[in-house]
């Protein structure tokens, strides 16, 4: 469908679908919402600085409201890890979470897995390097569940203060976790940068951006540790400079484009799933 000149389908023609923002976003959020288009679906768009939020109103109150209103799903984000589970206990729609706190961002991991399948032919048996603000990223944390179920070897490393230990972190079998950069790319098939999240950081966990690209940052030369071929992904957005130089982000090895694309194909996927077809 993304391909077509006419980018439409009747699928979920009459539905309505809430995409309902408690945090800044770009790719996630427009990606739903050209999802439902491409659908047929219709879509109303909430961001809480506008929302009734500001004047108080829970999060609860507002989803019930708008609920309502007849919608058929509502996608949300918010800081509050659980937020989403929380909704779904309130709500006959269905809830589709696009990124609670530092909990999960499911919808991403399953974009990344789709992508590292389509290049690769499968995920089983491929090693995994996830590097950078491993502690406060729910992308890598809903990579880690979704790569060790099918069968990868993942490898996370960053700074100390930004990387919890596996037993800290309850991480399933199979996940290895280092402070040395160069330990996690040996080898791998896949090199995966996250992006660090100053927003959700409680003091100061990093002396500078330039050690951290010094020490962490995938260049040129780190980059060529991994094996012949390995992908390069971020979730995005990037911090060139920091977290990947230009010359890698831009290189032939990068896949981060694909996955914004494959984002908004997967997420086509979960609308379907949830609200066409039997329903079911």
């Amino acid at each position: 469908i993304l391909h077509r000149p006419i980018k439409k389908a009747p699928t979920l023609r009459g539905r309505a679908v809430l995409t309902l923002f408690y945090e800044p976003s770009t790719r996630t959020r427009n990606s739903f919402e050209l999802a439902c288009k491409y659908l047929g679906a219709d879509t109303v768009s909430v961001a809480a600085a506008t929302s009734s939020a500001a004047k108080g109103e829970t999060l609860r109150d507002t989803a019930v409201n708008c609920e309502r209103m007849g919608l058929d799903a509502i996608v949300i984000r918010h800081g509050a890890a659980g937020a989403p589970h929380h909704l779904a206990g309130h709500l006959r729609c269905s809830v589709i979470n696009a990124g609670d706190g530092m909990h999960e961002h499911p919808t991403q991991a399953l974009l990344d897995l789709y992508t590292i399948r389509e290049n690769k032919g499968h995920v089983a048996g491929l090693k995994v390097a996830i590097v950078g603000d491993v502690l406060h990223s729910r992308v890598a944390r809903s990579n880690v569940w979704g790569l060790t179920k099918l069968g990868a070897e993942v490898r996370l490393a960053g700074p100390a203060t930004l990387l919890p230990s596996a037993r800290e972190a309850g991480w399933p079998a199979g996940v290895r976790v280092t402070e040395r950069v160069e330990d996690a790319l040996e080898g791998a098939d896949v090199v995966m940068a996250l992006r660090i999240q100053k927003e959700r950081q409680e003091g100061v966990l990093l002396p500078s951006a330039r050690k951290y690209a010094r020490f962490w940052g995938i260049n040129r030369r780190r980059l060529a540790l991994a094996a012949p071929g390995a992908l390069l992904m971020h979730p995005g957005p990037v911090n060139r400079g920091v977290e990947l130089d230009s010359d890698v982000a831009d290189g032939a090895q990068s896949v981060i484009y694909e996955q914004v694309t494959n984002g908004v194909a997967v997420r086509m996927a979960v609308l379907y799933l949830l609200l066409g077809g039997s329903g079911e």
